[in-house]
């Protein structure tokens, strides 16, 4: 059932057609769906997914680590070690599922992605975001420097009451 609902939904969105695609362009459905299982599981807020999925693209182009909380979590629950939080620790578990110590896309998806996953790995924002940490309500700061980053972060962190 979970495949035939993957299909339904992939087909309505474009994602596969029963035609061979007209304009010719080709694209690698399995990365689509396992850069589209990191966005499901880092971010519940369907209207910034597109542009979670912009970051990891954005990463992608320029040889950065996709640095994808969801995957390390994932390799720990692969070895029974997730804890149910993450720590500075966890991001050196030795697993092709982590992408902060491998680069590139994990070896396949890290969770059963929906249409609104689906959709945003298959069209991203176009954006020049590579950053992205929780606002602390349920969305996230975008960044396109480090710098700007880090202020997000700092922000973050005193939002928490942790500065």
């Amino acid at each position: 059932m979970m495949v035939h609902q993957f299909r339904q939904v992939a087909h309505d969105i474009g994602l596969i057609t029963a035609e061979p695609n007209p304009n010719g362009s080709s694209f690698d459905l399995p990365k689509i769906v396992t850069m589209a299982s990191i966005v499901e599981k880092e971010t519940a807020a369907l209207e910034e997914r597109p542009r979670v999925a912009s970051v990891y693209y954005n990463r992608l182009a320029h040889n950065m680590a996709l640095d994808a909380d969801p995957s390390v979590i994932y390799a720990e629950q692969l070895t029974g070690t997730y804890q149910g939080s993450l720590h500075h620790a966890d991001l050196a578990v030795n697993s092709p599922y982590n992408t902060y110590r491998f680069p590139g896309l994990p070896p396949g998806p890290i969770a059963n992605p929906g249409r609104s996953a689906l959709q945003a790995a298959f069209h991203p924002d176009n954006t020049k975001f590579l950053y992205f940490v929780s606002d602390g309500n349920g969305h996230h700061r975008f960044a396109t420097t480090l710098e700007e980053h880090d202020k997000n972060v700092t922000a973050y962190r005193r939002a928490l009451g942790l500065h």
